[in-house]
């Protein structure tokens, strides 16, 4: 495991305004959605807190509609289409949340589209985006390669790309999470997230830093795949292959000129980077301490708990979605 220290020591006047106004347009965005996303529990762990001598609070994104913080997202950005938009039709391309998330918020406001996953996602995501009404199809072996590839079918068919993360509705939505928060929690010290595009750390990180400067914002994310962690710690974007992983949710590569890489850059404190079976050994922690399904990439942030020092702060973890197959699940508990 390694902590490292975010590239940028101090946050700029500009940072301060871009975090300023995804703050605002995600409260914005809590308005407008919240008769078609769930209001997620927001739970005191007695067992976490105990161990870890702090206060230790779990967003429950695992519970949301369709098992994913990322229906608040694809929820917030099909609402914001226009008339012609909606009647073109939507393509999307998502490792499985995402790809549910807009399945599941366009069979409610009648907007027809395709979603594009990669080749090795999870039957069990992949099922639930065809639950929801959606036309899967498969490309790619990494989620950068599956987004590229969408979005120059959408191009060539006239169609809405739906990126997701790099759409600043995209982020506002996922920050509605980060209002939720506030609302329940508003003395919260400390927040952990997983990160995989950025688009939900960027979102809650920009709430949570407007409202107080001082809150600390750790991404998390497996050794495996740390683009994020180590682009914001070389100053830009890099292009790295990642390794399996269980936090398939996280994994993969980021665009050229993503939103989410200043923004992050801007939030972020610290970054804490855990291995795989760290990751295994804090799912099934949290599975039989709190009796929640949990996928990988909240496995991550409950890792990155566990190795940093919280002792007296008021913590949040974000878990963020709870889509995992049998197999896998059965694959942790065996480790």
């Amino acid at each position: 495991m390694a902590i490292l220290t975010a590239a940028i020591p101090s946050v700029s006047n500009a940072s301060k305004s871009i975090v300023e106004k995804v703050a605002r347009e995600s409260r914005e965005a809590a308005h407008r959605i919240a008769d078609f996303v769930l209001r997620t529990p927001l739970v005191y762990s007695e067992a976490f807190s105990d161990e870890l001598d702090a206060k230790v609070f779990f967003k429950l994104e695992n519970r949301q509609t369709t098992g994913s913080f990322k229906l608040r997202g694809a929820t917030n950005r099909l609402m914001l289409l226009g008339e012609q938009e909606r009647a073109a039709g939507c393509v999307a391309a998502s490792s499985g949340n995402h790809g549910a998330a807009v399945a599941s918020a366009m069979q409610k406001l009648g907007i027809s589209g395709v979603v594009f996953v990669p080749e090795k996602t999870s039957s069990v995501k992949v099922d639930a985006i065809r639950g929801y009404g959606g036309d899967v199809r498969f490309f790619g072996t990494d989620g950068l390669d599956t987004e590229e590839h969408a979005r120059r079918f959408a191009v060539e068919n006239g169609m809405t790309y739906l990126s997701p993360y790099n759409d600043e509705a995209v982020i506002a939505g996922q920050g509605s999470c980060g209002v939720e928060i506030l609302e329940d929690l508003p003395d919260v010290d400390m927040a952990f997230i997983a990160v995989g595009g950025g688009g939900l750390i960027g979102g809650v990180g920009s709430v949570l830093k407007a409202h107080d400067p001082g809150i600390q914002v750790m991404g998390c994310q497996p050794a495996a795949s740390p683009v994020m962690a180590r682009s914001i710690e070389a100053g830009e974007i890099l292009e790295m292959p990642s390794q399996p992983t269980l936090s398939d949710g996280t994994a993969g590569g980021i665009e050229a000129g993503a939103v989410t890489f200043p923004l992050s850059q801007a939030v972020v404190d610290r970054w804490v980077v855990v291995n795989e079976g760290q990751i295994a050994s804090a799912m099934r922690l949290y599975m039989d301490r709190q009796g929640d399904r949990i996928e990988g990439a909240a496995g991550v942030a409950v890792a990155a708990l566990q190795q940093t020092e919280v002792r007296g702060r008021t913590v949040v973890v974000v878990i963020c979605g709870g889509n995992i197959s049998d197999e896998t699940l059965e694959s942790v508990r065996t480790e």
